[in-house]
């Protein structure tokens, strides 16, 4: 299943979208709005919008309200992304050089800041209240998962209840986020509010879980990341975490010595132990685990086109190659 075979209901939607997306980033100001004209380039696949809207006409029908959510989430997500950026030292970003990369850190900080204030002001202006709470809690989780994720880092102990929980704050909350949204802006019941956003919840769990995977199973010219990459930063994800449960004490030292040193030639050893004890086998159940999950959060409402594409993304997102 490709990504524009499940766009196809929403397809007219999110040229609506991008346009307001577009004209929701401007500037007064000639310096500011060029970086933001620079950083509507940078487009990627777009997930998070199209679950906003794949989301609501799920429930209903796309209104105004609902391309002020979407574009809300992504102009928040990319003011994260240009902070990571920052953080990261990347010199790119969607295959675009970083806003970091060409106008320093000093601006990029600013940009991201910029962006915050204008996703405020956006939902702010138009009396989208409820839309401030639900995304303001996300931004909050995923600080802290990230946080933790840091600590966890360092201390090079992360089990397989504290790697659930991170990426449910890091990952999970936002895309919950993005399914909620999407549901208030139908104007839905309660309980289906509570069912989307569950779904949403479990489809990011099993997206971050194929992302780590991907780190394992990828290949640099369709990732776009070097295999290994999440070693290098020493983060612990489900592959290695599982194995490690499985293995030796001894073997548990060596490998974490070699995380500690940062070589990345020494991959293929965390590789080989990481096949030895199943842990690719183990993530890959994990993350069916969850889109099956996922898919039994909405089984029950109308039939539809966007609910189709709903259960097809689920399937998107835990075979994907990039």
């Amino acid at each position: 299943m490709e990504l524009k075979t499940i766009i196809e209901p929403i397809k007219e939607d999110l040229k609506n979208f991008d346009r307001y997306f577009r004209n929701a980033m401007r500037s007064n100001i000639p310096y500011v709005d060029m970086i933001a004209r620079y950083i509507v380039k940078q487009k990627g696949k777009r997930i998070r919008p199209v679950l906003v809207l794949l989301s609501s006409r799920t429930c209903g029908n796309i209104n105004e309200s609902t391309y002020r959510g979407a574009a809300l989430v992504e102009i928040l997500h990319t003011a994260t992304l240009i902070h990571d950026d920052v953080v990261d030292d990347a010199d790119t970003r969607r295959g675009l050089a970083s806003i970091n990369a060409v106008w320093k850190n000093k601006i990029a900080v600013l940009m991201g800041d910029y962006l915050l204030a204008k996703g405020l002001l956006l939902s702010l202006d138009n009396r989208d209240h409820e839309f401030l709470k639900i995304i303001s809690n996300s931004v909050r989780k995923m600080s802290e998962a990230e946080i933790l994720q840091i600590a966890k880092s360092r201390q090079l102990n992360l089990d397989e209840k504290t790697y659930l929980k991170i990426i449910s704050g890091k990952t999970a909350s936002l895309l919950s986020t993005c399914t909620e949204i999407g549901a208030v802006s139908a104007n839905v019941d309660e309980q289906t509010r509570i069912l989307m956003r569950e779904f949403g919840e479990a489809l990011g769990m099993a997206f971050q879980i194929r992302d780590d995977l991907l780190d394992y199973i990828g290949k640099k010219s369709i990732t776009g990341k070097p295999v290994g990459k999440d070693l290098i930063e020493k983060k612990l994800t489900l592959p290695l975490i599982h194995a490690l449960s499985k293995a030796s004490k001894k073997e548990q030292i060596s490998i974490l010595k070699i995380i500690k040193k940062e070589k990345k030639t020494d991959f293929h050893i965390i590789l080989e132990l990481v096949e030895k004890y199943g842990g690719i086998d183990y993530a890959e159940r994990k993350a069916a685990e969850y889109a099956k999950l996922a898919k039994s959060k909405i089984v029950a409402l109308p039939d539809s086109e966007s609910k189709e594409s709903l259960l097809n993304f689920v399937d998107f997102i835990i075979t994907r190659k990039n």
